[in-house]
């Protein structure tokens, strides 16, 4: 299977061509969501309060006893300290670290029940972080609920409150597919691939929106590989409840994976704009005129103040944009009409005409019969 090639994966090591047109030949994608998968009464290990630890030595050799690691402070960013090795309760042993991010931690570990590798997250001892894992499990569980079969959720298999750091346990994945276009050189995805990958996108959004969640947080880093015919989506950190229609974010690109690379590569939200304005088309200027108190720095005269007082870097990094059409026809053979017509109802700037993702499953580049398009 592919997800064996690539958790062997040296991190410098490119893919062999063999490899290459291997994984876009066999690989179906399918996305899922985080879902809620209890293990008997989970939501018994969470205490709704923190936790204190007494500091007798009854307690340290209590903790020795059943395989503990010693008490250790939180690092200065409220990060849980840990060693290889050592066990995380006494059901799970860590293995190794596989990344992290602004809520903590993510950790390889062996789970003992179950006798296979999970990745536990563990999230910062921190009030805010506290508090939005809480929101996190909660929309796991939700989601649980009403995935039949598990298809489209990456599985949580439990959950509990450890030393005042949440930890949220997941089955192990393979690498996300930013990792995989960089150990790769950004190699671009074949048309037919991206077709997948796409429809499964708005599935699972479709299916989130249903239910009236948003993920906020959907980008390459956060789409998981881990067979030959799946992929899955983690990460609902941000996750939240749409007061107005679910359907209100509906923002979804697949030019990472079309282009091998992010599409508008900037943290600077003026270049941001007039990169849109460059690719996509002009802002409108009836979405100009009603801008609030803190993006009328942007605008003049009902128009993006582009270049303005912009560094030289910036206005030749945007002009070299090419328009949408333009950037896909580069990338794309065939049946980039469509593609183009899909990506431009997804970019629209006012998200009331935006296409929502069931719209968009909708669209001829996902119904037209697969076989001849490809």
């Amino acid at each position: 299977m592919i997800v064996n090639i690539l958790d062997n994966m040296d991190i410098n090591q490119m893919m062999l061509d063999d490899e290459w047109i291997l994984f876009c030949s066999l690989w179906k994608a399918q996305l899922g969501l985080y879902c809620g998968q209890e293990i008997g009464n989970v939501t018994s290990h969470a205490p709704s309060s923190v936790i204190s630890y007494p500091h007798s030595s009854f307690f340290v050799k209590d903790l020795a006893r059943n395989g503990s690691p010693p008490l250790r402070e939180d690092d200065k960013d409220g990060h849980y300290k840990f060693e290889l090795g050592e066990n995380l309760t006494s059901r799970y042993k860590i293995h190794s670290k596989m990344g992290e991010g602004t809520f903590g931690e993510v950790l390889e570990c062996w789970d003992k029940e179950r006798k296979e590798m999970v990745a536990i997250k563990i999230i910062r001892g921190i009030k805010k972080y506290h508090e939005a894992a809480m929101i996190e499990v909660e929309v796991l569980q939700q989601l649980g609920r009403h995935d039949i079969g598990g298809n489209r959720c990456v599985q949580i298999r439990n959950w509990f409150d450890y030393r005042n750091h949440v930890c949220i346990v997941f089955e192990k994945l393979g690498p996300n597919l930013y990792d995989f276009l960089r150990k790769n050189n950004y190699r671009s995805f074949p048309i037919d691939l991206v077709h997948e990958i796409g429809r499964q996108l708005l599935e699972c959004v479709a299916f989130m929106h249903d239910l009236h969640l948003i993920h906020t947080d959907l980008k390459p880093e956060n789409i998981l590989l881990f067979s030959s015919e799946y992929i899955k989506v983690p990460n609902y950190k941000g996750s939240s409840r749409s007061l107005k229609e679910a359907s209100y974010y509906k923002r979804i690109s697949k030019s990472s994976a079309i282009k091998g690379e992010a599409l508008f590569q900037t943290h600077e939200n003026l270049e941001h704009l007039a990169m849109m304005d460059n690719v996509l088309r002009p802002l409108p200027q009836q979405m100009l005129k009603r801008t609030n108190r803190h993006a009328k720095k942007y605008v003049r005269r009902d128009k993006l103040d582009w270049p303005r007082a912009t560094l030289r870097d910036s206005i030749k990094a945007v002009s070299k944009f090419p328009r949408l059409q333009n950037l896909v026809m580069q990338h794309v053979d065939h049946s980039g009409g469509d593609l183009i017509h899909l990506l431009q109802g997804l970019f629209r700037y006012d998200p009331y005409e935006r296409l929502s993702a069931r719209e968009a499953l909708r669209h001829p580049f996902f119904t037209k019969d697969y076989l001849q398009r490809f």
